[in-house]
């Protein structure tokens, strides 16, 4: 299938190659190449180096006031030009991680329709009820390894943000492919729409979720149920990343489908390792044993309970 992909990206010409993000290098294009794709005349003449295209980006974001006017700036960039965008990125991921995730990741969810310029990934809504297989085979890319999916039910700290929410998978998704070199054809962010608890997005004309209160955790279950399984067939092998949702829901689905399909839950699951993992580092400079420990959690959320889950299973294997 991702044969197919690139067979059908090699045939375009023209301004349809200048559309493409996936293949567009803008003024980057060699003369040759620019005559093979008949690209000549619908470009600057100069030819520039990746490292200009770099020089160019930087000086455009020396001119933005804040991490959030770069956020949405790199974003636009990666619908124009995706080499160039994780160019960028790793050019300095020190410097570029708090821009395209966490901290400013939160603000830019808190905005994410107002902010709106074009979709990325996909939008499922209880209005696909029974035809989520159809909906997913909209997707241009046929070979799917990673599905990221939220409700926005718990956007990191900031609560339930709905559809806004969908700012975390795909800056989730753009670090699969800055910091594991994940080719991002195989991966698609997901939003689920059951609706949201934030009066103020349902009263905001602007709001593009939709403008309901979340449905009952029944309904949501079957809801993700026909999710899980359409995935199972439309992108078979697919793992499926839970992300932010609100911890009882969380736990729930974790709990569901963990034995049944390829799925983990970051926060429940990944954060905890990695926090379990400082533990045993800070252990072998202080001395001691793990169950030897007293450790406080502020909160219950998702996050601290996936945690301590983890921290009390290793403490069990440790006796």
């Amino acid at each position: 299938m991702a044969h197919a992909d690139r067979k059908t990206r090699r045939v375009k010409r023209g301004i349809d190659v200048l559309r493409d993000p996936e293949i567009n290098k803008s003024i980057a294009f060699t003369d040759a190449e620019r005559d093979a794709l008949g690209l000549t005349g619908l470009l600057p003449s100069g030819c520039d180096t990746e490292e200009t295209q770099v020089q160019r980006v930087m000086l455009q974001l020396g001119t933005k006031n804040t991490d959030l006017e770069r956020y949405i700036y790199l974003n636009n960039l990666i619908e124009i030009n995706e080499k160039l965008f994780y160019k960028v990125i790793l050019s300095d991921l020190p410097r570029f991680l708090p821009i395209m995730y966490t901290p400013t990741v939160g603000e830019a969810c808190q905005k994410f329709s107002h902010i709106f310029q074009r979709p990325r990934g996909m939008y499922l809504s209880l209005k696909h009820k029974g035809r989520v297989k159809e909906v997913l085979r909209n997707w241009p890319k046929k070979d799917v390894r990673v599905i990221c999916v939220t409700s926005g039910g718990r956007i990191l700290g900031l609560g339930d943000l709905g559809a806004n929410g969908m700012g975390i998978p795909i800056g989730k998704l753009q670090l699969f492919t800055a910091c594991a070199a994940v080719p991002p054809q195989y991966l698609l962010p997901v939003h689920i729409d059951c609706g949201t608890t934030n009066q103020a997005l349902i009263n905001d004309p602007l709001y593009f979720g939709l403008h309901l209160q979340r449905v009952p955790i029944a309904e949501m279950d079957e809801f993700v149920d026909e999710f899980v399984t359409a995935v199972q067939e439309v992108f078979p092998g697919c793992c499926i990343h839970f992300e932010d949702w609100a911890g009882v829901d969380a736990m729930r689905l974790l709990e569901r489908y963990r034995d049944r399909v390829s799925c983990f839950n970051d926060d429940m699951q990944c954060t905890g390792a990695v926090v379990l993992a400082g533990l045993f580092s800070a252990l072998r400079v202080t001395g001691g044993k793990l169950i030897d420990q007293r450790i406080l959690f502020f909160g219950a959320g998702s996050a601290a309970v996936g945690i301590a889950n983890l921290i009390t299973s290793a403490m069990t294997l440790e006796g």
